[in-house]
């Protein structure tokens, strides 16, 4: 989903070089991008791990992107983007994914 909306407010239709671009929406685009991407690869290094500390600090690092991603979201409705259903739709996404992780998070203890 978030690729999706990366290439809908971008004016650069080439994702992979979204970080050279001077423009907010791509900057944004670009974050949103990575730290969707980052959050499978935290949820199994964290899996894998036999450290405690190692699992929390990676459900930190999770907790963190996904209040980013709402950053995200709140900094492409005031950059003005028109469509903002597919903005809720990812919030709704995220709100979802938050009580799943939660749970999960806790079972790391």
């Amino acid at each position: 989903m978030s690729r999706e909306i990366a290439s809908y407010v971008s004016l650069n239709k080439d994702l992979l070089k979204l970080y050279k671009s001077n423009s907010l929406r791509d900057t944004i685009a670009n974050s949103l991008l990575t730290d969707a991407i980052l959050i499978p690869q935290k949820i199994a290094q964290a899996e894998y791990t036999e450290c405690r500390t190692e699992r929390l600090k990676n459900a930190l690092h999770i907790n963190i992107m996904l209040r980013n991603i709402s950053s995200y979201c709140t900094g492409l409705e005031k950059d003005g983007i028109k469509e903002k259903e597919y903005i809720h739709l990812l919030r709704t996404e995220i709100s979802l994914f938050r009580e799943s992780f939660k749970n999960w998070r806790k079972s790391l203890i």
